[in-house]
C-alpha cells in the first residue's frame, strides 16, 4: 500500500512538471542532483552541483531515500546520482540500466565495502581477528549490560541481513539497532575512550578510516548463492552464512534526458572521479571538524581547482561563463 502511495504521488508531481515543461528551456531547468542520507553522498552532491553551477548551469539537491531515488531517476524528477553503492544498490541499479531506464555515468576509482568492523586495539584481546571465528569464540568480550550474556553488535537504521548472518553462523551475537547511523560514532567514541571491545556496522570509503584504525571482520566469502541457495556454505539450512561483497564499486547514474539535454554536464559527471582517500577525508571534515556538508564542498573545491576543471571537456569551457567566479 505504502508502495503504491508513493507511485501516485510520484505520478502527480510528474504531471505537474509536465504542464509546465514545455515553457522552460533545457538552459532554464536546473539539473536535480539527488542527495542520500549519508555524509559522503551529500558532500560529493555539493561539489559536483559546484562543478555544474562554474559551467553556467543552474542546479537544485533532490533530498531522497534510496528505495525512493529510483523512481526519481525513472520519472526524472532527478538527473543524477553521484554516489551509488554496490552493497546496497546494484540490483535496482542493473536492472534499471539494462531496461534504458537510467544511464551508467561511469565508475570512481573508491572502492567500497560494507560490513562488521572493530578497532585496532580489540586484536590484543581477541587472538586471530579479523578472522569470523576468533569473533565468534570472543563473544564474551563483546557483552554489554541487558544483552543477556550475548555480544552486541552495533548497527544503524538500515536493512541489512546481519540477524540472519548470526544465525546461520551460530555466533552468540545480538544486533542492536540504533536510530541514527551517527550513533554508531557516538559508541564507538564511547568504547575507543576506554579502549573496551566493540563491534560495529561500517562502511568504506568513510572518515573513520581517516581518523580510526581498524579492520573489518573476515567472514566467509561472499557470493550470490550465499543469499539464496542453503545447501551453500558452511550451513546446509540457512541462508546468509558468509559477509557482504568485498571491493565493491562505486557508480554514478544519469537519467537518459539529462545525458540528451545537457551533454557537457554529462561528459563532466562521466570525468568526476573520487578515491578512499578522498572520500574519506571530506567525510572527516563534516563528521569530525564539524564544517557542514557546503562548508566541505566548498573548501575542496577552493583547494583543487586544477583537478576539477580537468574533469570539464575543452570543447565545454565557456569563456564567457562564470568559471573564474570559482
Amino acid at each position: 500500500m505504502v508502495s503504491r502511495i508513493r507511485l501516485f504521488l510520484l505520478s502527480s508531481v510528474i504531471s505537474a512538471l509536465s504542464l509546465i515543461a514545455p515553457a522552460i528551456s533545457h538552459s532554464q531547468e536546473p539539473i536535480k542532483i539527488i542527495t542520500n542520507n549519508w555524509t559522503s553522498q551529500v558532500v560529493l552532491s555539493e561539489i559536483t552541483g559546484r562543478i555544474f553551477q562554474s559551467m553556467g548551469a543552474k542546479v537544485d539537491f533532490l533530498p531522497s531515500s534510496i528505495s525512493d531515488q529510483w523512481g526519481a531517476l525513472a520519472y526524472g524528477v532527478g538527473h543524477i546520482q553521484i554516489e551509488v553503492w554496490e552493497g546496497t544498490m546494484s540490483e535496482q541499479f542493473n536492472r534499471m540500466v539494462a531496461d534504458g531506464s537510467i544511464v551508467d555515468a561511469g565508475t570512481h576509482t573508491a572502492t567500497t565495502r560494507e560490513d562488521w568492523w572493530y578497532p585496532k586495539y580489540v586484536e590484543e584481546l581477541c587472538p586471530g581477528l579479523p578472522s569470523w571465528k576468533a569473533l565468534k569464540a570472543c563473544a564474551d568480550l563483546f557483552k554489554r549490560p541487558g544483552s543477556e550474556g550475548e555480544g552486541v553488535y552495533f548497527s544503524g537504521p538500515w536493512e541489512k541481513p546481519d540477524e540472519a548472518r548470526i544465525r546461520a553462523l551460530e555466533m552468540n551475537f545480538r544486533v542492536k539497532t540504533l536510530s541514527k547511523g551517527d550513533d554508531i560514532w557516538v559508541e564507538l567514541e564511547k568504547s575507543y575512550s576506554k579502549k573496551q571491545p566493540i563491534v560495529i556496522f561500517n562502511w568504506s570509503p568513510n572518515w573513520v578510516e581517516s581518523r580510526y584504525s581498524g579492520a573489518f571482520v573476515e567472514f566467509p566469502q561472499h557470493t550470490a548463492a550465499c543469499e539464496t541457495d542453503p545447501e551453500w556454505g558452511l550451513n546446509k539450512t540457512l541462508i546468509y552464512d558468509c559477509g557482504n561483497p568485498k571491493s565493491g564499486w562505486l557508480k554514478k547514474a544519469a537519467t537518459v534526458n539529462f545525458k540528451q539535454n545537457y551533454q557537457c554536464e554529462f561528459e563532466t559527471l562521466k570525468n568526476i572521479n573520487f578515491n578512499n582517500h578522498q572520500i574519506a577525508s571530506l567525510s572527516a571534515r563534516v563528521d569530525v571538524d564539524k564544517l557542514n556538508f557546503q562548508e566541505a564542498a566548498e573548501e575542496w573545491i577552493n583547494n583543487n581547482h586544477s583537478l576539477w576543471k580537468s574533469w570539464i571537456p575543452q570543447n565545454c569551457i565557456d569563456k564567457n561563463s562564470h568559471q573564474e567566479a570559482f
